[in-house]
């Protein structure tokens, strides 16, 4: 006897080849990956959109076409401010996205550009298995938000007229620094802040409107900072600056899906990993290499001027922090447990 339509639809399901309808993907078909960088191709371009476009086609691969996704880069499906949001609510699926873009709605998420707590890539990749990093994702869960890749960058500072390379150096300077508490540390060293996506830096670079930004290694080569700044802190050697971009989805999406596409979606995405940090830290090179060449002056942080940073920062962004709640007391405590 031939399967009636509904029929074969309910044994497909079951099977875990296709979602169950009810989520926001089911109805439109792929789902939207937004993030804020600029555009490239699977192999060429920012290696967090490069990553998105491998994401997208893993998942595809492993569950033989079901499913698809589509990345849309430089904001071009929503500001970037409103992905972390709408993630929350349903009406995104995934965005990579600096967390500590996040702060105002969930302060706790501060703590993804904290100055000096993650001091290399080995401290950042040992978060996710460690208390920090169970627990700042269980805080994520909590409000409707699902890790797919722990990312970490390091980063520096583009400057136009004088270098930031030591506290003292910031005095008098406005400063985009990328998070309250590394405006707070930047605000103590003598500095007036700006805050604004790493997307709209150039163009506050360009009018004057800011003499000095703390940025990822990548954005510095992808926002093509080079063409207007004349000095560059680089993260090849040390840094006190040091982002977390994961690649998250709505919970709500998530649940929606079958059991087997969630386990697609969270394997894929912890592969990516791997990837993200080589590039990351090819970009930390690269990027001293573009602002050379360009005619910058390239500088590297030493031990004791990380260390200078951290001083500050300690009594001022990490004791904040810390007062802002019982849960961000526990994060701090538990990321400088790596460190100690």
């Amino acid at each position: 006897m031939a399967m009636t339509r509904r029929e074969w639809i309910g044994a497909v399901a079951a099977a875990g080849a296709l979602p169950m309808a009810g989520g926001a993907w089911a109805q439109a078909g792929t789902l939207k990956i937004s993030h804020q960088f600029p555009g490239g191709t699977a192999t060429e371009g920012d290696f967090r959109d490069r990553l998105c476009r491998r994401f997208a086609a893993d998942i595809e691969k492993r569950s033989n076409g079901a499913l698809k996704a589509a990345v849309y880069p430089g904001s071009s499906l929503m500001k970037t401010n409103a992905q972390f949001s709408a993630m929350r609510k349903g009406a995104l699926d995934i965005s990579l996205y600096p967390l500590s873009y996040a702060g105002g709605e969930v302060p706790e998420t501060n703590i993804g550009l904290m100055p000096a707590l993650v001091p290399s890539y080995e401290v950042g990749a040992a978060w996710k298995t460690s208390d920090v990093g169970r627990m700042l994702a269980k805080t994520l869960d909590e409000k409707g938000i699902v890790v797919l890749s722990w990312i970490w960058q390091a980063g520096g500072v583009a400057s136009r007229a004088t270098p930031l390379v030591q506290p003292e150096d910031a005095k008098g300077l406005k400063v985009r620094g990328g998070s309250r508490e590394m405006d707070m540390m930047l605000k103590a060293a003598g500095a007036s802040v700006i805050s604004l996506p790493s997307n709209e830096i150039y163009a506050a670079m360009q009018t004057g409107a800011m003499d000095a930004a703390m940025t990822s290694s990548t954005s510095f080569i992808s926002f093509k900072l080079e063409e207007i700044a004349k000095h560059l802190t680089s993260g090849r050697n040390k840094a006190y600056w040091f982002m977390f971009e994961p690649l998250l989805m709505s919970k709500e999406i998530f649940a929606k899906l079958p059991k087997a596409h969630q386990d697609i979606i969270v394997s894929a995405g912890a592969e990516q990993e791997k990837f993200a940090t080589d590039a990351a830290r090819a970009d930390d090179k690269i990027a001293a290499e573009v602002y050379a060449k360009a005619g910058a002056k390239v500088y590297d942080l030493d031990e004791a001027t990380v260390r200078k940073w951290q001083t500050i920062a300690r009594d001022t962004a990490w004791k904040d922090y810390a007062e802002r709640g019982e849960t961000s007391a526990a994060l701090l405590k538990a990321a400088q447990k790596l460190i100690a």
